[in-house]
């Protein structure tokens, strides 16, 4: 290894590592800003689980599926591919579609609207298929949904609410999704670097707002 290639490496390990501490730093701010369940009505819960349902069920493989057709390195695209296998073969849509119905939290129009245009803003950056700033998305989306399930938990069992393979089963698995994203961000970063300035946050910007219009209140913090 010369003495420029070492350099590089150390580079691209550092800038992800800070790219890390960013994205963690994000997903402890929305969870920290989360209501307290027992402070909602019935409403606002089935509310903020029929809009998370009106988002995820039909969207999740669809943006992890850009980020295996934007991913220019074998090991990013080799993770990113078990990822969208194991979404597959073991349904988590009809897993979460469970769920929803035993809280009685089906999406109406109204829902469906409330996140319209946030939803739209995060399906046209996936599609410009920008391989470091999706890989980095959906780093930070793994990352929060393990940490949200529980409150998202807690709100069906208020509900009334007995299923909970879906939370149980993504409370889990999504750590591993999270740790192996940014190995793919990793990869990803070493073999194209992204240009000097470049808006690599873009996309967790984007979901977070889409994350405000199905959990009104949280808050996430502004990148320096």
């Amino acid at each position: 290894m010369t003495s420029s290639t070492s350099v590089l490496r150390t580079s691209d390990a550092t800038q992800e590592s800070s790219l890390q501490t960013q994205v963690n730093l994000a997903v402890d701010c929305l969870i920290n800003s989360l209501p307290d369940p027992a402070s909602l009505t019935a409403l606002q819960r089935r509310g903020i689980i029929a809009r998370y349902s009106a988002v995820l069920e039909g969207n999740f493989i669809y943006w992890m599926t850009g980020a295996y057709l934007s991913a220019k390195s074998e090991t990013a695209r080799m993770i990113i591919m078990e990822n969208l296998h194991e979404e597959v073969r073991d349904c988590h849509p009809g897993m979460l579609r469970k769920f929803t119905l035993a809280a009685n939290a089906l999406p109406r129009e109204s829902d469906t609207m409330a996140v319209h245009q946030q939803l739209a803003n995060v399906r046209l950056f996936i599609g410009r298929l920008s391989p470091v700033p999706l890989v980095l998305m959906m780093a930070f989306f793994e990352g929060f949904i393990q940490k949200f399930m529980p409150f998202l938990a807690e709100l069906a069992a208020a509900q009334g609410s007995l299923e909970q393979e879906y939370t149980d089963v993504h409370g889990v698995c999504d750590v591993v999704h999270t740790q192996e994203l940014f190995r793919a961000l990793e990869a990803e970063i070493s073999l194209n670097p992204p240009e000097p300035g470049a808006h690599l946050f873009e996309g967790v910007e984007l979901l977070c707002g889409l994350l405000q219009s199905i959990v009104p209140g949280v808050r996430f913090p502004e990148w320096a």
